[in-house]
């Protein structure tokens, strides 16, 4: 890839504007690949390209709700997805912690708090920060929630790329009604490795990619150029590549998860794609104080679930992508270590 945008940079075509819902020949591409996926119907004109998926995020939110909605947010969150609605004055609704269930949110707890100003209910699958991957009838009740309320149904799946890919994530693109509540949104960063370019996608009912794209127009006009030339190239020629590195992560998280079965008073609440949800087991500490003592005492990186949410002081997120198999066994150690209060060498 960084051959192939050497010599494109050669071209000053890679200096200027492209559409502002993004290349043609992009959008065409991710939504056959969503299609094939996903085992759905998925057009180019159903797609925008954005900088970045936090965007995607912030065009999708902007386009459904003003100042004084609501739009309903699971705990834990991605944070900057709570930010984001603080600075337009959108109320978040915030869906409970379902620890029993994995970290899955309830459809049930949707539906209790959907009321007159709602305009979207959002899930993060597989989740930053629980790893959690939610399943395809978990998802497919959130639609039919959705829909019977006639609000949108924000599904961020960023780390979609690693999950099994013997099966879809969900069937919710083979309904054919799917574009009249789904907006799905995209990131080509993890898949692709390639965070700096910004790059990513809203997939909805082309009249609402209409509207996103009068919001994009105004933010940034359009994508990164060089950003969306990337993203073609991996779509396009690191097909296998992309399918290697979620191979990788797969391991990775099976190691962990076998590393982790070694380790009493730390409880796995979930774990996915390149995250995994931990219960510590310091009542009398909250996750900040659990946090510093193993990055300072165990050279171990964790960030506390308070970062994510109310409710969180018993939990941390670990993330594991960037940890090799032969390492997790480390892992399990100086988790161990520290309930004994020992420091790691």
């Amino acid at each position: 890839m960084t051959d192939f945008l050497a010599t494109r940079l050669s071209d000053p075509a890679t200096a200027r504007y492209s559409a502002i819902s993004g290349f043609a020949e992009l959008r065409r591409a991710l939504a056959s690949d969503i299609s094939s996926r996903y085992s759905g119907n998925v057009s180019a004109e159903q797609v925008l390209i954005s900088a970045g998926c936090n965007q995607a995020f912030c065009l999708a939110t902007m386009s459904l709700a003003s100042a004084g909605d609501e739009i309903l947010l699971p705990v834990p969150y991605y944070f900057n997805h709570q930010m984001w609605l603080d600075m337009l004055g959108i109320r978040s609704t915030h869906l409970p912690f379902r620890a029993d269930r994995g970290g899955v949110p309830d459809p049930a707890d949707a539906s209790s708090r959907i009321g007159p100003r709602t305009r979207a209910i959002v899930l993060v699958s597989p989740n930053n920060p629980t790893g959690a991957i939610y399943p395809p009838e978990v998802l497919r009740e959130f639609m039919a929630l959705a829909r019977s309320k006639g609000v949108a149904l924000i599904l961020d799946e960023t780390y979609r790329d690693f999950t099994p890919r013997d099966t879809p994530p969900h069937g919710l693109f083979a309904d054919a009604r799917w574009q009249d509540t789904l907006v799905h949104l995209y990131s080509f960063s993890k898949a692709f490795a390639i965070t700096g370019y910004r790059v990513g996608a809203v997939v909805a009912g082309a009249s609402f990619i209409g509207q996103v794209e009068k919001a994009m127009d105004t933010i940034a006009i359009c994508a990164p150029r060089i950003g969306q030339e990337a993203a073609l190239f991996g779509l396009e020629s690191l097909q296998e590549w992309r399918a290697q590195s979620a191979d990788k992560l797969g391991q990775r998280l099976s190691a962990l998860r076998h590393a982790l079965g070694s380790v009493t008073g730390y409880e796995l609440v979930s774990a996915g794609a390149y995250f995994a949800y931990l219960k510590h087991p310091f009542r009398d500490r909250d996750a900040t104080a659990v946090a510093k003592w193993l990055a300072t005492e165990q050279n171990m990186l964790c960030l506390p679930g308070s970062m994510f949410g109310p409710g969180q002081e018993s939990y941390l997120r670990l993330a594991f992508a960037n940890v090799g198999v032969e390492a997790m066994p480390r892992v399990a150690e100086r988790l161990t270590r520290s309930l004994q209060g020992i420091r790691a060498d």
